[in-house]
């Protein structure tokens, strides 16, 4: 007789994927890893990034993140549509994690029992079979520890990949994140040079299907595996209810605005798990864009806008030259205006009118 686990794993664990795990070595390395020293860092829930050194200090060390998966309802929009969302530490998206090329990325994922559904994480940092998808597939009052070799730098997509249409499911339904893996020396120009950030925001951008009912509103449900049938349905049409950054249609705008300063410069990392999108600030350029989000590669210079591949993430550095409020957004504008892919930055300083001026304001059509 099957138990739960095996009922619950076995259609998403391939016959492949298991015999990986039944043939896996012993870990090499493990006792020159478990001779690195240890940071234990606290998540912190975008657009905010955790505390961390640009420029890695000493040698690889082992970095420790815990999450725990979270199923809850959350607003998407002013309307207060609700999504049946499954989240990485209750937020949409989870939470930026930052380590240095060489380090080791330490993960426990934790699966409370007051959830409904099997969860695991699929790093595409990571080097190895389905990015450790089969080697943290949980179900719910489980955890698993996971660690990988940061090998390549950039910024890269992490989400949920528990197999077959779950994958879709649990990663439009708001299960994705990002890892930046920095240069040791830290981010450098196109010819090199050194370049810093005084600030960083991530910005997870999300399409949402949420299923109508014959009036054509939203609809809602209890738990996060009820919507499944009708979700399914809306997913297959291929086109999104919402498309917003942070989880929700004005998550960055008004009071939740990001901040900055005249002469502050800002890294904005950008990630989509499953579409393509167009990132643009309004007002602002790219100094230094990633595109592709991996700083192997040399940055793009002043970009109007940039694109990010579905199921990547990228970055781009800008430093502020005036005050006032730059809207950020897909420049898809109807994705933007009427979908909700809009965030603000909110910049303090002093106005350069060499830069730009209202040389004459409104009035009456001349009629000489």
């Amino acid at each position: 007789m099957l138990t739960r686990r095996e009922a619950l794993l076995g259609s998403v664990l391939t016959a492949a994927a298991a015999a990986t795990m039944v043939a896996m070595p012993a870990v090499a390395s493990a006792k020159e890893v478990a001779g690195l020293p240890r940071e234990k860092v606290t998540l912190v829930a975008p657009p905010f990034v955790h505390a961390h050194d640009q420029v890695a200090k000493g040698g690889p060390k082992v970095v420790e993140f815990t999450m725990t998966v979270e199923e809850k309802p959350v607003v998407i929009d002013a309307d207060g549509t609700q999504l049946n969302a499954m989240t990485y530490n209750g937020s949409i998206p989870g939470p930026l994690m930052v380590v240095h090329e060489g380090d080791y990325l330490e993960l426990t994922l934790v699966n409370p029992d007051t959830n409904t559904l099997a969860h695991n994480i699929d790093f595409h940092a990571a080097t190895g079979a389905l990015g450790g998808g089969e080697l943290t597939l949980i179900n719910p009052g489980e955890q698993v520890t996971l660690r990988f070799k940061a090998t390549r730098t950039g910024t890269f997509v992490y989400h949920c990949a528990p197999g077959g249409p779950m994958i879709p499911w649990h990663v439009v339904s708001g299960m994705s994140g990002a890892v930046m893996v920095l240069p040791r020396d830290g981010l450098r120009d196109d010819k090199g040079k050194p370049i810093r950030y005084d600030r960083i925001y991530y910005i997870g951008e999300n399409d949402f299907y949420v299923p109508r009912d014959e009036q054509g509103k939203f609809k809602k449900y209890e738990t996060a595996g009820d919507n499944f049938d009708d979700m399914m349905k809306v997913m297959r049409g291929l086109i999104p209810t919402h498309v917003v950054f942070n989880g929700k249609a004005g998550s960055l705008t008004g009071e939740n605005a990001m901040k900055a300063k005249v002469g502050e410069t800002v890294l904005i990392v950008h990630s989509q798990a499953n579409r393509d999108t167009r990132p643009h600030l309004i007002g602002g350029h790219g100094d230094y864009v990633w595109e592709q989000g991996k700083f192997a590669n040399p940055p793009a210079k002043d970009l109007e806008t940039w694109f990010i591949r579905g199921g990547s993430a990228g970055s781009a550095l800008y430093t502020f030259l005036q005050p006032g409020i730059y809207a950020y957004v897909n420049h898809n504008l109807i994705e933007a205006v009427e979908l909700g892919a809009t965030a603000h930055f909110t910049v303090d300083g002093t106005w350069d009118d060499d830069l730009m001026t209202q040389v004459e304001a409104p009035r009456a059509i001349a009629t000489q």
